[in-house]
């Protein structure tokens, strides 16, 4: 097994690793680090700090990428089929917009102001905030929500007409969201709350969501 993943699995950006990994049938080792106290070789390869870091073996001893769009670019170079980028060059960019949408502003939102005050304030020993993750989810994340359900619409992908990386980048920082408790509400949002249903049953998504719910739980969420 030549790939390895760097990274703890209930961060939303290792978990878009693994499920683009299954999508292609790639295998690999999740190698757990956590981003607030890596071990020292760590920052030699994440100059960021940051997760996930991708190794492969296969391509050099020091053959290591940091980022989890970089990762995802580099494996579809790796094994192009079954494609996760649409072929249609608009599509193709409207992906990619979709991509970086969710990895920074859906990211923010949703790590900072939800699973930061409630997950992590409980893996960290402390008493879960429930009144902040509220307060963002009151005044903060209904545009997004906004957004996204008109994005969908009655779409079963966002972007390209197949399961795609914006697929896959926009749905994994609503199981964080859901291990917090919380998710879009079906009736104001409901193309968003359908497509997030049917996107985190595919095997994928369900295999990392299985594990990782029983990680949260032992947390008492």
């Amino acid at each position: 097994m030549s790939l390895i993943v760097y990274g703890g699995a209930i961060s939303p950006f290792v978990r878009k690793v693994r499920v683009f990994l299954a999508e292609k049938g790639l295998d690999y080792k999740l190698e757990q680090v956590s981003p607030f106290q890596p071990p020292e070789w760590f920052r030699e390869i994440s100059p960021l700090g940051r997760i996930p870091v991708l190794r492969d073996e296969a391509a050099g001893p020091d053959a290591t990428l940091p980022d989890s769009s970089v990762i995802c670019a580099y494996l579809e170079r790796l094994k192009p089929e079954p494609a996760l980028y649409p072929k249609d060059n608009f599509a193709y960019g409207r992906a990619l917009w979709y991509e970086e949408y969710a990895d920074s502003e859906l990211a923010a939102n949703v790590g900072m102001g939800v699973f930061r005050p409630v997950v992590l304030a409980k893996m960290m020993g402390k008493e879960p905030d429930r009144a902040a993750a509220e307060k963002t989810l009151a005044e903060k994340l209904p545009k997004y929500f906004t957004y996204l359900d008109a994005e969908i619409g009655s779409k079963p992908f966002i972007a390209g007409g197949a399961f795609s990386v914006a697929d896959i980048s926009v749905a994994t920082h609503f199981v964080n969201l859901a291990h917090a408790g919380y998710g879009p509400d079906a009736k104001t949002w409901p193309n968003l709350a359908r497509y997030l249903k049917e996107i985190h049953a595919r095997p994928s998504f369900a295999a990392v969501i299985a594990e990782e719910r029983s990680f949260v739980s032992k947390l008492g969420l």
